[in-house]
């Protein structure tokens, strides 16, 4: 045995060898010479472990490039790349939330490939602000009197909290000391910005009199909190918006609110219901706002602070805010996305006109796919109703409904095969899985999500699941 063992491993060839091999050679020219020595000094060190270990292996020359071409192959691929999504969640966190606009892509490619006026104010011929770019806009979106963007809400909510409360006491109410993803959670980065944090009435319910109570001569602030993810019902209480801004200013204090996601038009525009827009919190009395850029708002990864200039012009100067300061491209993808909110254009920014699609429509391109499917598929394929969802911690508690097309009966399996086999693609695609119609264990293709393109990459993934002699030899 151990003789036999012996033998495999010097079967297998040196490092200077394979890299001989006009296979490698081609990989090499992708790769880089160190990279492929990488990947395949991994896999012999892994493959001659799994020997000492008594695995029978074959690893004759054609087995064995067969298993490092595939490594190569894997690592050749983009880490960070496109996909399709079928799964319904429009702002969907671990899929790159809100897709960007044409305007707003074409903005961020003329930006980053040459020189721009980042910080340069061409007017006067010396140094400008990257803020300059977006404030105007969102002033006129919000009501705000000024704002000031950083790289996202969470740097958003640490700068004012650093800014404007370090050192003393900020009165939250207990029901929304919230943890969201990423293990972003309240008290954690109100302590990380030297605020300290008081808490005040109950889970369930906080009145404006508990508010009141927590009140010292230590207090700088009452801070509101978005509880984004997830919603308490029944028998709750929280103060109305406007009180709680007379109290506040009653007694000299700021009311800072973390409004999430940023819905900058009334949510009844979109068919949505439940949420406050940030320029009605900023009506209500708020002094400063913070919210997400790639959420509701459907553009670039950004995090909004607007309010009152003399609360907004504390932050322009501190530390912090280089730190959390925000690139080019992403300033160039969130002015253009402004503009679009600025013309009324909703359907042009993707997660707008992904919510505001109506069932009828969503229906017919249901159909239609279903129809095309059949062409290249022995499974069973039928048109279904189905549930949709906002996603990145918007409306948790408000399904949408929608359409889309379930696959049951192939011939490879389930949908948990399914959806194994569709993820491995190049262009990989995720679906859903669930019970449609009265069918267990159905893959869930929901239309509301699927972007130009996607329906010829769906046909070809399902032709391409045939048994090789019933592929039809072309794809119309």
């Amino acid at each position: 045995m151990i003789d036999e063992i012996r033998q495999k491993m010097r079967a297998i060839p040196g490092m200077d060898v394979l890299l001989e091999k006009e296979w490698t050679r081609q990989w090499q020219a992708t790769l880089g010479r160190e990279g492929v020595k990488r990947v395949i000094n991994g896999e012999l060190t892994r493959l001659r472990r799994r020997l000492l270990e008594g695995e029978d292996m074959d690893l004759s020359p054609d087995s064995l490039q067969k298993i490092l071409e595939g490594l190569l192959r894997a690592e050749g691929r983009r880490r960070l790349r496109p996909l399709v999504n079928a799964t319904g969640v429009v702002i969907h966190t671990n899929l790159g939330r809100s897709c960007l606009a044409d305007e707003a892509l074409a903005a961020v490619t003329e930006v980053a490939s040459g020189y721009s006026n980042l910080e340069y104010n061409l007017d006067e011929g010396v140094r400008g602000h990257r803020n300059a770019h977006v404030e105007g806009a969102l002033c006129a979106l919000t009501g705000a009197e000024a704002a000031l963007v950083v790289n996202n809400n969470a740097g958003a909510v640490l700068l004012c909290l650093s800014a404007l409360a370090k050192g003393t006491e900020v009165v939250v109410s207990r029901g929304e000391l919230v943890e969201i993803g990423g293990s972003f959670r309240v008290p954690d980065i109100m302590a990380f910005s030297g605020a300290e944090l008081v808490e005040t009435g109950t889970t369930n319910r906080t009145h404006l009199r508990d508010y009141a109570g927590a009140i010292t001569e230590r207090t700088s602030m009452l801070l509101k909190v978005h509880p984004s993810n997830f919603r308490m019902e029944g028998f709750t209480t929280a103060p109305e918006r406007a009180d709680l801004a007379a109290l506040a200013h009653e007694k000299g204090l700021i009311l800072m609110e973390d409004a999430g996601s940023g819905l900058l038009v009334d949510g009844k525009a979109l068919g949505l219901e439940g949420e406050t827009d940030v320029r009605a919190c900023l009506a209500e009395g708020v002094d400063v706002v913070t919210f997400s850029g790639d959420k509701m708002l459907g553009g670039p990864q950004i995090g909004v602070i607007a309010g009152r200039e003399l609360v907004v012009d504390r932050l322009r100067g501190h530390p912090v805010l280089r730190a959390l300061r925000v690139d080019k491209m992403t300033l160039a993808a969130f002015e253009i996305t402004m503009r679009l909110y600025m013309r009324g254009d909703y359907d042009a920014i993707p997660t707008l006109s992904m919510l505001r699609r109506t069932g009828e429509s969503m229906k017919a391109q249901a159909t239609r796919l279903a129809a095309r499917l059949r062409r290249v598929t022995s499974a069973r394929v039928s048109v279904a109703e189905v549930e949709d969802a906002v996603g990145g911690g918007s409306y948790p508690a408000l399904p949408l409904r929608g359409w889309g097309v379930a696959v049951t009966g192939h011939p490879l399996g389930g949908a948990g095969r399914l959806q194994t086999l569709l993820r491995a693609r190049d262009l990989p695609i995720l679906c859903g899985a669930r019970r449609i119609a009265g069918v267990d264990d159905a893959l869930a293709i929901h239309v509301r999500t699927l972007r130009p393109g996607d329906e010829k990459e769906l046909i070809q993934a399902f032709a391409d699941l045939r048994p090789s002699e019933l592929r039809p030899p072309e794809l119309k």
